[in-house]
């Protein structure tokens, strides 16, 4: 553990808010931008290409760039082949479809509604790359193209108000439902919107919190919702009506009820137990002193929301939270750049590298155990993603812990325990 360097899988034109991994196609997508300031940021969302390079190494090519014009994405979520993406006080969906061209066909056309997109091409492996620096530009030469080629197509489906704030409307979060049959959202006006997927109607619109909504995350079956606030709340829902609010202080009795906020929740599998269910919720300080106090994790019982284990996690504020897909590991990012990883079970950091990022870390998400069918772990128990406003996405890969079988520590037990009796009958002759 300590400070070091994280090679960057990935650098983009503009500073990056979201990341996510789409299990079937095994795309990367990442989005951010400059918004409707004109300093020349773009505003796009990015397609790459992740690959697994020898055993524990990865590396990233650059296949599309979809340009969101003035508004830049800084929350998006990914669901059978649609992107809901937060943009202002909206969410946009959009479709992607990757398909590949042999070479000689003809590109599908630029739209002249800017919703469908040309795929870029990656270069024939041994061509210098002149066309920029992020290793796959687009290129018009369709003769400097492997036989086959991938391209990504953008649509636009629909745009749906997701915060009415009047002041400033923007929505800060965007989830999909495990079952994709819902779209929420969450906004600084403090109202939680469920829609129905794929039709946009809208199902709740709740009142959660007096403050912005920081973040939600529904349960399995749909049966709970659980929403984060700015007012120090955390509060569990069954379809419209408040169930219950959570109270993390309590499981630290020195602990005072308003020194502490919520920042981030998640719901998470416990694996090989199929039956049972995590929800785990990040505790950041509301004032920041000289000395600044502790930030926290807890883990929840996921069905009875009962609290199970809390955990001190280090002074620098969290600002992002990701669980594998199994619900083995946690990935905690800070506001100064750091990046964690813990073991779900019992809270324990198992990686770490002190400010990876230049400035505060956005998004994090785990890979999938498989991408495409193929193993893209490699030799490492665990890899995430990282983004950040630094423009860098960076992959943290944790190698496999070595351990030896349970019969060879038997059997190493055994000859210990031999050596000792025979020591002892050497030195005390009629011991045995």
């Amino acid at each position: 553990m300590g400070k070091r360097r994280v090679p960057d899988l990935y650098r983009a034109p503009f500073p990056l808010y979201s990341i996510k991994v789409d299990p079937k196609t095994g795309l990367v997508i990442t989005a951010g931008g400059g918004g409707a300031s004109k300093t020349g940021i773009k505003n796009a969302v990015h397609f790459l290409d992740l690959q697994l390079v020898g055993e524990q190494q990865y590396c990233a090519s650059l296949l599309h760039s979809h340009d969101t014009d003035t508004r830049a994405t800084m929350n998006l979520a990914v669901g059978d082949g649609v992107i809901a993406a937060g943009q202002d006080g909206t969410c946009c969906l959009m479709r992607f479809q990757q398909c590949t061209q042999k070479e000689g066909g003809k590109a599908p056309a630029k739209d002249v509604g800017n919703s469908v997109q040309q795929g870029s091409a990656r270069r024939r492996a041994g061509k210098g790359d002149k066309g920029g620096r992020y290793g796959a530009a687009a290129s018009g030469d369709m003769s400097d193209l492997k036989d086959e080629t991938t391209h990504i197509s953008v649509t636009g489906l629909a745009e749906v108000q997701s915060d009415l704030n009047p002041q400033d409307p923007l929505q800060k979060v965007v989830r999909f439902s495990p079952d994709l049959s819902l779209l929420l959202t969450g906004g600084t006006d403090g109202h939680v919107r469920v829609w129905e997927f794929p039709s946009l109607k809208k199902k709740f619109d709740l009142k959660a919190h007096e403050g912005e909504i920081e973040d939600l995350d529904m349960s399995p079956g749909n049966k709970h919702l659980v929403t984060v606030g700015r007012d120090f709340a955390c509060s569990v829902w069954s379809g419209n009506q408040l169930a219950m609010g959570l109270k993390w202080h309590e499981t630290l009795p020195q602990m005072a009820e308003k020194t502490y906020r919520y920042m981030a929740c998640r719901f998470g599998k416990v694996e090989d137990h199929k039956e049972a269910l995590r929800l785990y919720t990040v505790q950041i300080p509301h004032k920041r002193d000289r000395r600044p106090p502790p930030c926290y994790l807890t883990k929840w019982d996921g069905k009875s929301f009962l609290p199970m284990l809390t955990a001190s996690c280090g002074t620098e504020v969290i600002s992002s939270l990701a669980v594998s897909d199994s619900g083995t590991f946690l990935g905690v990012g800070t506001v100064t750049g750091s990046v964690s990883i813990y073991i779900a079970f019992s809270l324990q950091k198992l990686y770490y590298v002190q400010e990876s990022h230049g400035i505060v870390v956005t998004d994090l998400a785990f890979l999938p155990d498989l991408l495409k069918g193929k193993n893209i772990k490699g030799n490492n128990e665990t890899a995430m993603l990282s983004v950040a406003v630094d423009s860098r996405c960076q992959v943290h890969a944790l190698p496999n812990r070595r351990s030896f079988p349970i019969w060879l520590v038997v059997f190493f037990c055994g000859l210990i325990l031999v050596g000792v009796i025979i020591l002892l009958q050497y030195i005390f002759p009629g011991f045995i």
